[in-house]
């Protein structure tokens, strides 16, 4: 089996390869997915596996800016695998995935994310479930009532919207950064210029943009469905959400993509039950090191926790460290370089499954159980939780 880059010559055999593995796309959805790819080929951003001349699968490394309490760091969406049927068992898949990692490394990536098909195969290569793609549904005539007494008119003066196209991508690149920033955000991404004037060339949309929020919905069976909504302040999103429920007089329900806890959830009049519907997302470390030195910290946390991880694919993330927090900056110090500190026997130890896990926020106490850490003391549990605690969560499906 060889892995290489795939070139605009392969992409036939892709699309059938995709059909085959989930099923047909239609013939608009064909030519926006052509749009999406054909500019990451040269990019090396597409890795196809080949048995001889065929293709026998294939996956996709999209380019994604993901917040970890605030601070941006890059990361390598990995979607769009697929392994033809007939080929499947003969660890094609694995393959893949590991090529996978080696080239979101090469491409800078410090870190990446993947909604999976299967846990195990993702999981053996360091992958961990990490966060949730989380989709609430509420009443459209709840939503309508929250710009005020008489609906959006009671925050248009205050709030000023206008419809957004592509001409908009790099303002709303630049929002997105800066909301995300301020509310000290874990998971959420944002697509690349490039992507964003693609989706927003799409007419079955509707976008509308505000000075520091932007909401992108459509309709949905006779329904409206969100698929992101982003405001940095009470009266945006009292504004936009108002521009949604607006429709509820044909509209009964809206279904939306928000974070766990997306203010409008707190805005809302009646609120006893909600229905929601989660997805799961897996998280890895591709650099260790540089992913801690990058993310953000909670003012306020100064620790110094021994840890010991394991890394089979990538041998750099692998050793004895010295987690350092302080000052909402993070690093990790190597304990068995030379001349280093020695490796300390009551060092919590992780796989780069369960280390890429603690850093998403899953709690110490949790890893534990689940025998992905071990180790350390209920001390370093609370110093640990109190560094990387938070409820990751994405509101973008790739």
């Amino acid at each position: 089996m060889d892995i290489r880059h795939l070139t605009s010559d392969d992409l036939d055999a892709v699309l059938d390869t995709r059909r085959r593995a989930f099923g047909p796309l239609s013939g608009g959805d064909v030519e926006t997915w052509r749009k999406l790819v054909t500019p990451m080929l040269p990019e090396g951003r597409y890795l196809g596996a080949f048995d001889g001349p065929r293709l026998v699968g294939a996956a996709r490394i999209n380019p994604y800016v993901q917040w970890w309490h605030g601070r941006p760091l890059s990361m390598g969406g990995v979607g769009a695998v697929t392994v033809a049927p007939e080929d499947r068992g003969r660890g094609v898949g694995r393959a893949l995935t590991h090529a996978v990692i080696e080239r979101c490394a090469e491409l800078g990536h410090v870190v990446s994310a993947l909604y999976p098909a299967t846990t195990p195969i993702y999981r053996s290569a360091g992958y961990e479930h990490a966060g949730v793609l989380q989709r609430v549904t509420v009443p459209a005539e709840a939503l309508r009532t929250l710009g005020g007494p008489s609906g959006l008119s009671g925050v248009s003066g205050a709030v000023k919207l206008r419809r957004m196209g592509p001409a908009d991508a790099a303002e709303v690149v630049a929002l997105v950064g800066r909301v995300h920033t301020a509310a000290r955000a874990s998971g959420p991404l944002c697509f690349d210029e490039r992507t964003w004037r693609l989706w927003l060339e799409d007419d079955d949309d509707f976008c509308y943009l505000a000075e520091d929020g932007f909401v992108v919905y459509r309709w949905s069976d006779g329904d409206i469905e969100v698929d992101n909504l982003l405001a940095g302040s009470e009266a945006t999103a009292r504004a936009l959400w108002s521009l949604v429920g607006s429709s509820s007089s044909v509209a009964k329900s809206v279904k939306a993509f928000v974070d766990p806890a997306d203010p409008v959830l707190w805005m809302l009049r009646e609120r006893s039950r909600d229905e929601v519907s989660q997805t799961r997302w897996m998280f890895r470390l591709i650099d260790l090191p540089a992913a801690v030195e990058g993310r953000g910290f909670p003012a306020g946390v100064r620790a110094e926790i021994p840890v010991e991880v394991t890394d089979a694919l990538r041998p750099g993330n692998a050793g004895a460290w010295l987690l350092r927090v302080d000052g909402r900056a993070g690093s990790m110090t190597r304990r068995d370089a030379p001349g280093g500190e020695k490796a300390a026997g009551d060092a919590t130890r992780l796989a780069i499954g369960g280390m890429s896990a603690l850093f998403a926020g899953v709690p110490a106490a949790t890893l534990r159980r689940a025998g992905l850490l071990s180790g350390g003391s209920p001390d370093t549990d609370d110093a640990l939780d109190a560094a990387f605690g938070c409820t990751a969560y994405m509101i973008d499906y790739f």
